[in-house]
């Protein structure tokens, strides 16, 4: 065991003073209050990310591919399915599924309220796990039945506007540029919950062949392919890979088409996501320093308190280095217990949260109708390491009040 080690835990803990334990005390406090702060701003940060990608993308996958004249139009331009088009978009390297789909703006007419939406048509191979997640009441529509099922999935936000329920009907009318007013009616099989009011109130699914007898369309049309990458990082590069091959490496699809990530469809919220980034820095920096000074003056308590000592040690031989780091190891311990203090209360009201959402949040500015917290083990390790190391290394500044001291006067000072 080294020397320096030995002394500072024998030192730990007070001989006489209350006023040493009261500054080490609020130098734990100081040190947990920031690392709980940072823990919760970092897991709401990465909570909003999380949540809100896996979400919007819950309701239109990462990438789509449609005719460049549809793109974001309100009446999408047919593009028709072709096997050659397919197999390449499920080819290229970081796409892990696709399914196509077609997309009608209408409105839907209740006795009670009207109400714009949009219906969303889906065959049998498209990915229902966002929607199985978020039902409350009901089933899913079939889709993959012989024949057309004229059954939809409804948000409960919706639904509640419309004041309607599972297993009633409801009529849907479109405007059709060619033929006049397009009407219909559907039997509502579902109801689901997201926490993305915005979304909720417009979103409605089916069976795609409602939506191409609506819109006109042969069974070999839609509005696209919705794509699903492998990692959400990469979906920008993807899709503008998947935009040149649709463009120039594939002669035989006679089509204007291009694909489009998530980010580029909603570019402003993406671009709000990344704002939470500069707020949680400045959160950081800020618990730093405050954290800082406060070890830095328990620290100076701590060494005018042990002056005698430091006398007494450097009259034995003990140089200023060798002294210096008997009281970062106390600072050390001081931190560590800080950093474990602040880890049981950031990580408790992350869990309290989590499980029983308390903190609730205005749908239609934030998005989501709760805080969402999310604890990825890497950044939590990094955090609580670069906590540690900063304010320890910071340290090496007020240390150095070591060197003052002169064994000389010191040692006959009264412990």
């Amino acid at each position: 065991m080294r020397l320096e080690y030995f002394i500072a835990r024998r030192t730990a803990r007070p001989v006489d003073g209350r006023r040493r334990g009261v500054m080490v005390r609020i130098a734990e406090l100081s040190v947990a209050l920031g690392v709980a702060a940072m823990i919760l701003a970092l897991a709401v940060v990465m909570g909003f990310k999380r949540e809100i990608t896996r979400r919007m993308t819950g309701f239109m996958a990462h990438i789509e591919v449609t005719d460049v004249r549809g793109t974001q139009a309100a009446t999408p331009v047919a593009v028709v399915r072709d096997g050659a088009l397919e197999s390449a978009i499920r080819t290229t390297d970081g796409v892990s599924a696709c399914w196509p789909y077609a997309v009608r703006e209408g409105v839907v007419k209740c006795p009670d309220a009207v109400q714009g939406v949009v219906l969303k048509g889906v065959d049998p191979t498209y990915d229902w796990t966002f929607f199985e997640e978020a039902l409350v009441e009901g089933r899913l529509p079939r889709v993959d039945d012989s024949l057309r099922n004229k059954e939809v999935l409804l948000s409960r936000v919706l639904a509640d506007r419309l004041a309607v329920g599972v297993e009633d009907r409801i009529e849907m009318l479109f405007v059709d540029p060619d033929e006049g007013l397009r009407r219909d009616r559907f039997r509502i099989v579902g109801l689901y919950a997201s926490g993305m009011d915005e979304m909720e109130e417009r979103m409605v699914l089916t069976d795609l062949r409602n939506v191409q007898r609506l819109a006109g369309w042969s069974p070999a049309e839609v509005s696209g392919y919705e794509i699903r990458v492998t990692d959400f990082d990469r979906v920008d590069e993807v899709a503008q890979h998947l935009s040149y091959e649709l463009l120039y490496e594939l002669p035989e699809v006679d089509q204007n088409l291009v694909a489009s990530s998530v980010r580029e469809l909603y570019p402003s919220v993406f671009d709000w996501l990344k704002a939470h980034d500069v707020n949680a820095a400045v959160i950081v920096v800020v618990m730093l320093v405050v954290a800082f000074f406060n070890m830095a003056s328990a620290l100076m308590i701590l060494v005018l308190e042990r002056t005698r000592m430091i006398g007494l040690l450097k009259a034995l031989g003990m140089g200023n280095g060798a002294v210096q780091r008997i009281f970062l190891w106390q600072a050390l311990f001081i931190t560590l217990r800080g950093v474990a203090w602040g880890n049981v209360v950031g990580l408790g009201c992350c869990f309290v949260q989590q499980h029983f959402h308390l903190l609730r949040l205005d749908a239609s500015a934030y998005m989501l109708s709760e805080v969402p917290v999310s604890v990825g083990w890497g950044w939590w390790l990094l955090l609580n390491a670069g906590v540690v190391a900063a304010v320890v290394l910071l340290l090496l500044l007020p240390a150095r009040v070591v060197a003052t001291v002169k064994p000389s006067e010191t040692i006959r000072y009264e412990a």
